[in-house]
């Protein structure tokens, strides 16, 4: 069963062409589709990231996660 979870209350709002994602420190970063350069933080949050769990932006623009299926597969077999 997927649960989802929201993690913080940010309301960023998107723009077009762009890639939104939570960096290694946790926190909203963009980058323009199609272009191999650093992305740009756009709001720091400070997430502590789970194992097993799959982050990202949801419509409203706040950070949820979700159950990463891959990842929990792999580790009920150990």
């Amino acid at each position: 069963m997927v649960v989802r979870k929201k993690v913080a209350n940010t309301r960023i709002r998107k723009n077009k062409g762009f890639l939104y994602y939570l960096d290694k420190q946790g926190d909203v970063s963009r980058i323009k589709r199609g272009t191999k350069s650093k992305g740009t933080k756009v709001q720091k949050v400070g997430v502590k990231k789970e194992s097993g769990r799959l982050y990202f932006l949801d419509k409203n623009g706040d950070v949820s996660s979700i159950t990463n299926k891959k990842k929990a597969k792999k580790k009920s077999w150990f």
